[in-house]
């Protein structure tokens, strides 16, 4: 059974080794992470949640709140396909609505952008490059959050 909840602050560690262990992220990708880290103070002051299996980690995302902006979501390599992003997602769109917010912006790794729009986000743009880091455009999408 999995559950999604808060992450704690402690559990900062364990969400920047699921995001660098992910295939997504390998290759010419690999980039937009070097160096980067959840740290503890990210998860304290920005809502982050967890889905999770008894201790195991499965996925998480951060949701930026002001702007509305789904910063980070990850689902485990070994927990993909398993419908965990879409729990995510719907996760993410109830939180946004108990929190006032009427839109979610995200700004989308390339791959991931199919899934996005499955799950109901409409593109609205796209973001140019910022090198060195990221070297290639970034689908820009919006969620609209369902009232009541």
């Amino acid at each position: 059974m999995v559950e999604i909840r808060r992450a704690t602050a402690h559990q900062a560690g364990a969400l920047t080794a699921l995001m660098h262990a992910s295939s997504a992220y390998q290759g010419v990708y690999a980039s937009i992470l070097d160096g980067y880290a959840v740290t503890p103070g990210y998860v304290e002051t920005n809502p982050t949640f967890v889905a999770m299996t008894g201790d195991e980690i499965l996925g998480f995302y951060a949701l930026l709140e002001d702007p509305p902006e789904l910063d980070i979501l990850f689902v485990a390599d070994a927990a993909q396909g398993l419908g965990l992003g879409a729990r995510l997602v719907a996760h993410l769109l109830e939180e946004a609505r108990t929190r006032g917010m009427r839109s979610v912006r995200v700004v989308s790794h390339p791959p991931a952008l199919p899934f996005y729009l499955r799950m109901g986000a409409r593109r609205t743009g796209t973001i140019p490059p910022v090198p060195p880091k990221v070297r290639w455009d970034r689908p820009e999408l919006r969620f609209d959050v369902p009232t009541g």
